[in-house]
């Protein structure tokens, strides 16, 4: 291994001075370069360098068709269909089976055995069909030593034994043998054993990459707890998909709004999804029975702004035209399938649910907006240049499902939008100033400090790295105190060719530190420098109390309503920013309000999150004073019992000017 010396010299120092010295130079010479050959300048984080990362997954899944009723010959003609459809050129490549497909046994050496009644040749077989149709597949199993279909039998009678707990590396080569591409892993079986679901998947992980150097093979990793283990904190870069909430559709139920729009905005954990790794809100709804084609186009809408997995459940060898034509167009699945794998997130709101979200594209000046109204009737939604992180200069916007230019627009654009409805643009503009950050250290995974800030928020944050190899590497990515996510860097093409990759970071105003780190086990990239540049839609304020020094914080980034918040040290986070509406409220993740629970207006109570409701209760005035009173209550909000510790919780109490009332919007 050369000296980080050696490393990070050989790429500064000029070709003249290498010519003229590297021959007989030492170490000692590199480690200090003569003082008349200064360093040029490095290669700043620009989005001209940008390299495209794996895009969100995209397929058929069995589940919400057929349910437990599958069979070589269901997944033989959807596999089939896929490719006569046109989906499969258009992007859908992965053919999952979901549960039903395993009966129960084990053979004496714990190795599955299959119903070759129902797959005649076994699993292998049913994969090397799909591979011939130039498609990939897919399997499912469970957690726990229960699969779903034991706890919740659908149309087959319950089977035990479904899951792989005590079989994880057997069952993970099994399924690579047999030329598996993808699996998700359930959690019914290990919600009932009350397994941890963060150990548990990464042991999970961990023994994916054993039976890979066993096999020379590697699934893609679809963690599937349901969002009820927070696995926007831990998961990024041990699955590579891991869902974010309860299903969309359960059995016999009919397609709805409801789950649809909570299954959305569970799904936006936008510092988690980047470089390859996804939020999963769940399979596609798109073509079922109960679906209307505009709702299928909002379902789209929705999945593709936020960068999701697109896993088409209906039967696609009966399809419409029109559902066809709905998955497979082509602007809308750009959106999705984006090669700077980022996120939308939520701009604007001016009226209680008429929103405007912002995805970043890949290229400069580019990104996808969609105006969603949520209410009951038609509404015009503005969507301003500014709130995008584009400069207010002239901009020309596009209409993703008719494919039609929209014109373009100064400062600003607003169209009406149908209830309940969905409008899907592109945008082209001009580029927001950001600013960039050099690594003047010789540390392959550096440490930035003072990233500065002058809004809280969501940032986009590009970063500038060389990787030589010809996989992609891994290093961990933290902001200030906030949760380390792990980053997939592509090869680059050599050790001093230099790309950028990006994320979405939440940054508290003023000074903040990104720190980088090594993956156990893994060689790092040479990251090289940051561009920073703000999203000001995002842009909110940090709480930070008089007597803690600490900031209003809702737990472990989770969004269950009834959460009581508390108070915990400043990171920056996105649980930790708020946005003052002018309709009185403070909202956090863009759709949670601090509330006051149960319409309490006595001392003691719980000061929580809930979804907003434009409730009194969840309308706050920030006093001269430093207090802030709930307008429902008029009492003050309150660090309960005067602590100032970590996970102190908040509660509503008579104001009484004490410091424990008082806070500083920063």
């Amino acid at each position: 291994m050369p000296h980080p010396a050696v490393r990070r010299w050989t790429r500064r120092i000029t070709a003249q001075v290498l010519a003229a010295g590297l021959a007989v130079a030492g170490l000692a010479s590199l480690d200090r370069p003569e003082p008349s050959a200064p360093l040029p300048a490095e290669p700043a984080a620009v989005s001209t360098n940008q390299i495209g990362v794996t895009p969100p997954p995209m397929g058929w899944a069995s589940w919400n068709s057929f349910f437990s009723s599958i069979d070589h010959n269901v997944i033989k003609q959807q596999a089939d269909a896929l490719v006569s459809s046109g989906m499969a050129a258009a992007g859908y490549k992965y053919v999952n089976l979901d549960d039903g497909w395993w009966q129960g046994e084990r053979d004496a050496n714990g190795n599955i055995v299959v119903d070759e009644n129902l797959f005649p040749g076994g699993m292998k077989a049913m994969a090397d069909y799909i591979h011939s149709k130039g498609l990939k597949a897919g399997i499912y199993t469970d957690a726990g030593k229960q699969g779903c279909g034991y706890y919740f039998p659908t149309t087959r009678p319950a089977a035990p034994n479904t899951g792989m707990e005590g079989h994880y590396q057997q069952d993970l080569e099994t399924f690579q043998r047999w030329g598996f591409d993808y699996v998700k892993i359930d959690w019914c079986g290990g919600r009932e054993q009350g397994l941890d679901q963060e150990s548990t998947y990464k042991q999970i992980a961990a023994a994916n990459e054993a039976a890979s150097a066993v096999t020379g093979r590697k699934l893609v990793l679809s963690f599937c707890e349901w969002g009820t283990g927070l696995p926007w904190n831990w998961a990024t870069g041990y699955g590579d998909l891991w869902r974010t909430s309860h299903d969309v559709l359960l059995y016999k139920e009919t397609p709805g709004l409801t789950k649809m729009y909570r299954n959305f905005d569970e799904a936006l954990q936008p510092a988690a999804q980047h470089t390859g790794y996804y939020n999963d809100p769940d399979m596609l709804m798109v073509g079922l029975n109960g679906m209307t084609a505009a709702r299928n186009r909002l379902h789209m809408s929705l999945w593709s702004i936020a960068g999701a997995p697109l896993l088409a459940g209906n039967n696609v060898a009966t399809m419409t035209t029109e559902t066809r034509d709905i998955l497979t167009n082509p602007e809308v699945l750009a959106v999705n399938q984006d090669p700077r794998g980022l996120q939308g997130v939520k701009v604007a709101e001016d009226t209680r649910n008429l929103q405007v979200y912002g995805k970043v594209l890949a290229g400069t000046g580019k990104r996808a907006v969609m105006l969603f109204n949520r209410t009951g009737s038609a509404a015009n939604i503005t969507v301003r240049w500014a709130d995008l992180g584009l400069t207010p200069a002239s901009a020309s916007v596009r209409n993703a499902w008719t494919r039609t230019n929209a014109g373009s627009h100064a400062t600003s654009y607003t169209t009406s939008v149908p209830a309940n409805d969905a409008v899907l643009l592109t945008v082209s503009g001009t580029e927001a100033a950001g600013s960039t950050y050099e690594d003047t250290t010789t540390a392959t995974t550096p440490t930035f400090g003072n990233v500065n800030a002058s809004t809280a928020g969501t940032k986009l944050v590009d970063i500038t790295y060389a990787n030589g190899s010809s996989t992609a590497r891994k290093a961990t990515i933290q902001v200030n105190g906030q949760y380390s996510y792990r980053m997939a860097f592509p090869p680059t093409g050599s050790a001093t060719t230099y790309r950028t990759v990006s994320v979405l970071a939440h940054l508290a105003k003023g000074a903040n530190t990104v720190k980088f780190a090594a993956v156990s086990g893994s060689s790092a990239p040479d990251i090289d420098a940051l561009r920073v540049q703000g999203i000001p839609g995002t842009d909110g304020t940090a709480l930070v109390g008089s007597a803690s020094g600490r900031c209003v914080d809702i737990d472990k980034n989770t969004y269950v309503n009834a959460t009581q918040a508390g108070i915990w040290d400043c990171s920056g986070g996105r649980n930790q920013t708020f946005t003052h509406t002018s309709r009185g409220e403070l909202v956090v993740y863009g759709n949670k309000c601090l509330d006051a629970d149960n319409n309490g207006t006595t001392n003691g109570t719980k000061v929580i999150i809930w979804d907003c409701t434009n409730g009194t209760n969840q309308k706050w005035t920030v006093n001269s004073n430093g207090t802030i009173t709930n307008n429902l209550s008029g009492l003050c909000l309150d660090a309960s019992n005067a602590a100032t510790a970590n996970g102190t919780k908040l509660i509503l109490w008579t104001c009484t000017g004490a410091a424990n009332q008082k806070w500083t919007l920063s």
